[in-house]
């Protein structure tokens, strides 16, 4: 999730966001962004600081008096000590100051999201699988995979959690943001069969009647 007001930083934002990999929505106001993590697990929330209405500071104390988790980025002009020192008190992973390199924030986030899952390690491997999320690349027993953006999606939301079992309105929440066109109905289950067919039919393990899990280390 982005929640920034200015609408050509947001567009920006957004659109590179996507290139890197991530489903993203933005929103320009505390109170719409409010709205959707009522609604949907986001993965983690890049958040300006001078919204509309209430402060982003206020926000974000607000969500984390009411106990949501999620890794927040924040992305202000805001460069005083003092106000990155309240930004990071108030509940921030990370406080960045405007302007910077799209790329810079990416990395940020890869950097939260491993930690959020667990997993330090730039490279995360899984048996003779090895996945590298800062260069959007996979390889199966030191094979190069050829992986379209949705498949490693898909495949990155598996390995951050190897021990959950996915529905499959979770997963598409993760492989489709709110700009884009609504999937096919059986979207995900080609996905599912690609991943097998190109990395090996035990990667993705079905649990039916609740969704899909990542298979046993091979």
């Amino acid at each position: 999730m982005i929640v920034e007001d200015d609408a050509a930083l947001g567009e920006a934002l957004a659109a590179a966001l996507r290139l890197h990999g991530h489903a993203v929505d933005w929103f320009r106001d505390g109170g719409a962004a409010d709205a959707a993590l009522a609604g949907a697990p986001y993965d983690a929330l890049v958040l300006d600081l001078g919204l509309p209405g209430a402060d982003g500071l206020v926000w974000l104390q607000r969500w984390r008096a009411r106990g949501l988790t999620l890794p927040v980025l924040v992305l202000t002009a805001r460069d005083g000590t003092e106000q990155r020192i309240a930004g990071l008190d108030g509940g921030a992973d990370d406080y960045l100051v405007k302007p910077i390199a799209t790329d810079e924030i990416a990395a940020r986030l890869r950097a939260l999201l491993r930690r959020a899952g667990g997993r330090a390690q730039p490279v995360w491997t899984h048996g003779a699988l090895e996945f590298d999320p800062s260069a959007r690349s996979a390889r199966w027993e030191g094979r190069e995979l050829s992986l379209t953006g949705r498949e490693l999606a898909l495949l990155e939301t598996l390995l951050m959690h190897p021990q959950r079992v996915l529905s499959k309105a979770q997963l598409q929440e993760k492989l489709y943001d709110w700009s884009g066109a609504e999937p096919e109905s059986n979207a995900l289950e080609v996905h599912v069969h690609h991943l097998r067919r190109k990395i090996h039919p035990g990667i993705v393990r079905t649990v039916r009647g609740v969704g899909y899990a990542l298979g046993a280390a091979l």
